[in-house]
Order: C-alpha cells, then structure tokens, then sequence
C-alpha cells in the first residue's frame, strides 16, 4: 500500500482553465458530439470495448499517414535491424494501443476514484514507498506513453500530491479545459512552460511529486546527445540541476496498458541514486539510458509518432523531412 502524503495549502498558481460560455458556440458542436461519443465508449466493458477500439486505432493508423510516416522514421533509425513488415506490426499495434487508452478515458470522469483504484496495478510500489518513508523530495520520470496521464491521476487519487508541466491546447479550448478537470480532480497542480521551472520547482521542495517527461526535444541549445536505441538523440541535460536545486531523487515510472488484463499497469523502476553527476553529459546520459530500459519490454506503449530525433547530432538534416519511407 502507497502511504499518504497529504499537503496543505495547495501551491498559491497553477494552470486551471476555467468553463467559458463561448464553449456552447455551434463551432464547437463537433467537439461535443466527439466528446460524447468517448463517454459512451467509457460506460462499456473494457472486454467488449477493446477489441473495437484495436480495430478502429489500426484503421486511423492507417489513414493519419504524417503520423505513421514520424513512427516509420522513429523506428527505422531506433530499430534499424528491423524488417520493414516488422515495423508495420509495431505501428499498427501502437495504433491500437492509443485507441484502447483514449476510449477508456472517460472512464476516468465517468467513474469514481475507487473504480480507478481497481482498475490500476502497480509494480515496484516498494521504490515509491521506501523514498516516501524517508520523506524525500521526489521526481518521476515517465516516457511519453499513450497512458502517460493515469499514473499522475492514480497516485493524485491515493493522496500523493502530483505537480506536472504541460502546454495548453489553446487551439482546443474546450479538450483544454476538460483534460485539465480530469487531471486535476484528485488534487495536485499544473504548471505553463510559460510560467517558466521557478513554480514547479517550489511545488517539489514543498513535497509535491514532480511528474517530468524525459523524451522531449527541446533543441541543441538544452540538450546533449545521447545514445537511444541504435541512434543518437537530443536529451535534456537540465534535469540533473533540477534534481540538485530541490533535493530530489529521480524515480523512472513507466505507464502501460495491459489489453489481455483490463489493467492500467504502473512500472516504477529502481531510483537512479547517480543523479545529479555534475556533468550534463552524464546526467543526460543516465537519463536516456532509464528511458530505454523503461521503453524496451512495452515498445507499443511508446508515442513513436513524435518528433522525438528531429535534433540531430553534426548538424545533420531533420529527418522527418529528408527520409521518406513508403507504406
């Protein structure tokens, strides 16, 4: 059992968008009737709906070709020894996985804390529970998994205050404003890139959880290069210096969803003790190399259709521009 770490007062900003009455503007009809058709997949059986939303993620999977051609690109220079029917099937089932996440999603609106409760398995719980025993400050690092969120809301749910960065869909207003009920309706808070690192770092030495996503390409000026996989990406060498500001210890925590059980699987994988080095290289390093122990045993769990290596080393061409590779 998670034991509880309860905070109070919540951190004094954060990003909570509020209900605008503009949302009921007929543009945003379509929205709505979407959004409406997710609820009612979530009031399904997960054994009834999983094998339609596999179905329907392959198809759309076949049909979002920038997004199937980022996968193909992503796989082929991570997995070269691959053939390409290989990474058709890896795609195709990766497809499947988001849809079986995004259609269970309402489930976590729909239903209530204890559902969720039941519906999530955690492994490794005894790292979480040991560096909670010592009181220690603690940052988890979780890759960009289509369940990336249901961790965060799990942990929210058993009382563990979770404070995350994120960018807000402006474009989407209302999915804006509606994830960010359903992220934050256990607690916890939300911080803008914009509002900069200074808010989320106070939340951590306050004793918030910091969810940290190690896998996005924030450019050369930020990164150094590591190996990932049979390739070299740009990594973020900044973390090691978030960890040493606040004191935390970084705790690598992989999201999966597991079609055979009907589980929300949470993998929290030993602490990496080596951080912070002192050297960005290192610390990058290290980083990377949790981000492929955590992505090796569940590769379709994994967001490939991201632009995860348009950074590449020796001013090399961005190469979702430059490789093209037929489907």
């Amino acid at each position: 059992m998670i034991p509880l770490r309860v905070l109070d007062p919540r951190p004094p900003s954060g990003y909570d968008p509020q209900f605008q009455w503009h949302f009921l503007h007929p543009k945003h009809w379509g929205t709505w009737l979407a959004t409406g058709f997710l609820l009612l997949f979530a009031l399904l059986p997960w054994r009834v709906r999983d094998p339609i939303a596999a179905f329907l993620g392959r198809q759309i999977g076949r049909i979002a070709k920038k997004a199937r051609q980022r996968a193909q690109v992503n796989l082929t220079l991570c997995f070269p020894e691959q053939t390409p029917a290989e990474r058709e099937t890896m795609i195709d089932d990766m497809f499947a996985v988001a849809a079986q996440v995004v259609l269970g999603m309402g489930e976590l609106s729909l239903k209530s804390r204890r559902h969720l409760q039941k519906r999530t398995q955690v492994f490794g719980e005894n790292h979480l529970n040991r560096l909670l025993e010592q009181d220690k400050k603690i940052i988890l690092l979780v890759p960009h998994c289509w369940a990336i969120d249901f961790p965060a809301i799990y942990l929210a749910s058993v009382n563990l205050p979770i404070v995350g960065m994120i960018k807000p869909q402006h474009r989407q207003p209302i999915y804006d404003w509606l994830i960010s009920k359903q992220r934050l309706q256990y607690g916890g808070a939300c911080y803008t890139r914009q509002e900069g690192l200074k808010p989320y770092i106070k939340a951590i030495k306050e004793g918030y959880l910091g969810y940290y996503l190690p896998d996005e390409d924030f450019g050369p000026e930020q990164s150094q290069f590591t190996d990932f996989f049979a390739t070299k990406k740009a990594t973020f060498s900044g973390l090691g210096k978030i960890a040493r500001i606040t004191s935390a210890t970084i705790l690598p925590m992989m999201p999966v969803y597991n079609a055979t059980t009907g589980k929300f699987e949470i993998h929290i994988h030993p602490p990496i003790d080596a951080l912070p080095t002192g050297d960005q290289q290192l610390d990058a390093t290290l980083l990377a190399e949790a981000l492929e122990n955590m992505v090796s045993p569940y590769p379709t769990q994994y967001m490939w259709n991201l632009r995860l290596l348009k950074t590449r080393p020796n001013q090399e061409p961005n190469p979702y521009k430059y490789l093209q590779i037929p489907f």
